[in-house]
Formats: C-alpha cells, structure tokens, sequence
C-alpha cells in the first residue's frame, strides 16, 4: 500500500543512504557495465605485482606518459611516469598552479595475499612432489586449500638472466593445489579453532607425480620436476633460490549475480583501486593542481622494503618532479608541496555480509552498491595506526563528490574491538598533508574470490578523477 501522507518538514534533514544504481540512469549503467568489463580484464592480466606494474606502464605509455628520467623540464600538461624496481609506480599529470601549491595525490597498493614459494621449496615424499610455501599477507588457510593455483613469477638464473614462469592461465595448462584432508579422516582437525586447523607449514603444493629413471634412484619424483622445469626455462634447483614465485587462484575474474551487477576475482584488495585511479589519471586534461597516482608494493605486509609506502621512493619521485617544475628547488620547497599536498588513501573497504551481519554495525558499514566508501579512519584497538581525516578533509570530499555526481558512502572496518586493519594513509600523512581513505567495498576480502559492486567500481573511478581534476 502507497503511503499518501505528507512528508513531515523534519525527515528533509535526516540523511539517507542511496544506492548507486537507483542514482545512475541507463546510460551511466551502460557505461558501468563497460568500464568493468576492461576491468576484469586488467585483473585477469595483473595477478602479480610485478604484472600489474607492467600493465599499468602500458596503460600510461598508451596514454601519452614518457618516462620520468627522460625529461629535463615539466611544464603544465606534461605526463610522466616512473617505476621501481617493477614492483612500484608513480604517474604525473603537471598541473596550471605552481608546485609549491601542493599536489592531489591518490595513493593505492597492487600487492595480494598468495602463498609464496620458499627459497628452497621443492621436495619429495611418499611418492609425491612438492613446493614448500610461506603465505603472504593476511589469509584464512584454509581458503588456499583445493584451489587451482596458477604460478606467477621471475626466475633470475646464476648468469643474471631473468625468466618468466606463467603456468596455469591458459586452456589446457596444468594447474597447482594445495589438497585439502577428506571429512571422513578430520575429526581431530575439524575439533581445533579454525585458526589453527591448517598450519602454515603444510600449505605445500603438489607438483608432480610421474618417477624418472630406475627404481634405485633417489628423489626420482624431485628429479623429474626439475628435468620438466629445465626443458620448460632452462633453470636448475639452485636458481630457486633467487626466484620471485608466487602461486595465485587460476581462475579468471567474472560477472557475479543473475543480473550482472557484481565482479568476481582475485586480488580486488587492492587492484580495483589500482585500475580506477589508473584509469583516472590517464584520462586527465590539462588540471589546475598537479596530480599523482601512487601504486605502492607491500601494504599487505606492513608497507616495509624499498618497494612499499615505507620506503624513500614516494618521496624521492616527488622531488624529482617538483625539481623538474620549479628552478630553485631545494629540500624546503619539497616539504611545502608535500604539507600543501591532499590525498586520497585509495583502499578496499569491508561490506556489509548478511551472513556475519553479527560482526558489522550496521549503522556504519559500508554496502555493495553504496557507492564509493569515505573511511574517516581504520585501525584497530582505539583508532591505533590510523591518520584519522580531519573533519575538514571529509566535508571537502563529500562536498567535492556531490557536486560531480559521485555516489558515496561512509564505512568502517567491522564493530569497535571486533578487528579492524590498516593502509597507507598514516605513511601518507605523515608528511604533513592531510588524507582520507577512498575506495571500493568488498565482500569475502583477502579471500581467492572476492566480491565487488560494478557501481562502486564506477564510482571510485569517477571520484577518483573527480579529485584529481579539482
């Protein structure tokens, strides 16, 4: 039944949540469902950071960027790129305002949780052969149990030459498992916290099973896997060692939902917000303020190493682009961009499940197809490891975002003292601009499959240009 009474004056001040797809008419859900479309295909190409990296490059060049090392001068308009170590990039757009004025600067992660091959990992048992892993990032164990796993990595050999292994991507490939302990023999497994159910160190990999030579011979198995691994990239045992393998779910990424309305994949944490502001900044005219995008290595674990948010690479990739923009640069110049400077802190959020609605407050959680999710603050325990954006930041980004027709929505990591977890805001703002967390809401996060909303992947990208523009 239609309720007919009339609205009372009050309810106009109250706020109410929206959903991005009641927002959006048929063309921009045409235009969605396309963006999306490319979007599932740079997630099926970039399951490693490395990958990702060399996706993005290609991108930015397609696009018009030139190196960063290979320009004297930046002027207004001008595109730019650098990479480290292919793990790590950032891409510039020069803007019309001086640089002293500060930059807006998006910032995301391209790692993922995968098992990594340890430096010695394969082996033999009981007529088996195996790969010994360590697990990167946060994960549930026994989500990597029966799985296909594709392999993805480098191989440096001990002449220096480098090697890419990609196996388990293309039809007819052999895929890789972790196989899992049938029910009827887990009783003492199925008895123990799920935390402890799958020790670590039996996420090992099987590999192979077919003997080489005679009976007698020792590590037959073994020898039979390095004799395939030789014919296939010409290495040995001992360049295992200086390897970069990572074993990731070989499946591709995929519509979700009888209507479409969902993706599915792998690494959404964080590459969604990695294409979105990729697709933004090479996308861009001419801006007002300068703009960058950072794609940062090793968030999952802490942001550490010369590769990871931690590292001097943001900071010196800034100073070699405002050197290039203002001739009397010295180090107090580069601290006033940076303290001028405002980002977005460009993350996954967690949505709202109603299957665990039990460890989310509803009141504050963020929704597939809420829009693009503005996280005041993460952390956990009291807000500790967070920047915690200033009241000031969040209105200029709400206020910025309902003037270009960006849905939007608020989140938080689950219910006060039920877990909580981090990103790079802190390490951003502690180079005194202020930043807030920006980015898509995910369902089965750190998961192999997780869950997103093609409205809010549209929306992250049309704020994320948004903010770059203004």
């Amino acid at each position: 039944m239609t309720d007919n009474k009339e609205q009372h004056p009050a309810a106009r001040l109250a706020y109410r949540r929206d959903n991005a797809w009641d927002r959006m008419g048929s063309g921009e859900r045409s235009a969605a469902q396309a963006f999306c479309e490319k979007y599932k295909r740079f997630l099926g190409s970039a399951k490693t950071e490395r990958e990702a990296v060399a996706a993005a490059q290609v991108h930015l060049v397609e696009a018009g960027f030139r190196p960063l090392p290979d320009t004297a001068m930046l002027r207004p308009g001008d595109k730019v790129y650098t990479v480290n170590r292919r793990k790590a990039l950032i891409a510039s757009v020069i803007g019309k305002n001086p640089a002293a004025s500060g930059f807006n600067i998006i910032g995301a992660h391209i790692d993922s949780p995968r098992l990594d091959l340890k430096p010695q990992p394969l082996y033999e048992e009981d007529g088996l052969a195996l790969l010994k892993t360590h697990y990167y990032g946060g994960i549930k164990k026994y989500q990597w149990l029966s799985v296909p796993l594709a392999m993805h990595g480098v191989v440096i050999k001990g002449d220096g030459t480098a090697v890419s292994v990609v196996i388990g991507e293309k039809p007819g490939e052999p895929v890789f498992t972790v196989a899992d302990l049938l029910p009827h023999l887990a009783k003492d497994q199925m008895d123990k916290k799920m935390a402890d159910a799958v020790p670590g160190e039996s996420l090992n990999v099987l590999m192979g099973g077919i003997p080489v030579g005679a009976v007698d011979l020792k590590d037959r198995f073994k020898l039979a896997v390095l004799e395939r691994l030789n014919k296939l990239y010409g290495i040995v045992e001992e360049d295992l060692i200086s390897a970069e393998i990572e074993l990731v779910p070989a499946w591709r990424p995929a519509d979700v939902g009888l209507d479409s309305s969902f993706v599915g994949g792998y690494g959404q944490d964080d590459r969604v917000c990695v294409y979105t502001a990729l697709r933004a900044v090479a996308e861009m005219g001419v801006p007002e303020r300068t703009a960058l995008v950072v794609l940062a290595d090793k968030e999952e674990i802490g942001s550490a190493g010369n590769t990871g948010m931690e590292s001097s690479f943001f900071v010196n990739a800034t100073a070699e682009i405002v050197s290039r923009c203002l001739p009397g640069y010295n180090e107090l110049a580069l601290r006033r961009v940076l303290s001028h400077s405002r980002a977005l802190s460009a993350d996954v959020n967690a949505a709202l499940d109603p299957n665990y609605g039990e460890v989310f407050e509803k009141a504050n959680a963020a929704r597939l197809g809420g829009g693009v999710v503005l996280t005041k603050y993460t952390g956990s325990r009291g807000k500790y490891a967070t920047s915690d954006a200033h009241a000031e930041v969040m209105a200029d980004i709400r206020r910025l975002f309902n003037s270009a027709g960006v849905v939007w929505q608020t989140g938080e990591l689950g219910k006060v003292d039920q877990g909580g977890g981090g990103t790079i805001a802190h390490i951003m703002a502690s180079h005194d601009m202020d930043v807030l967390d920006c980015g898509v809401a995910l369902q089965g996060m750190h998961s192999t499959f997780e869950i997103a909303s093609k409205a809010d992947v549209y929306m992250a990208y049309k704020g994320y240009k948004a903010f770059l523009t203004s």
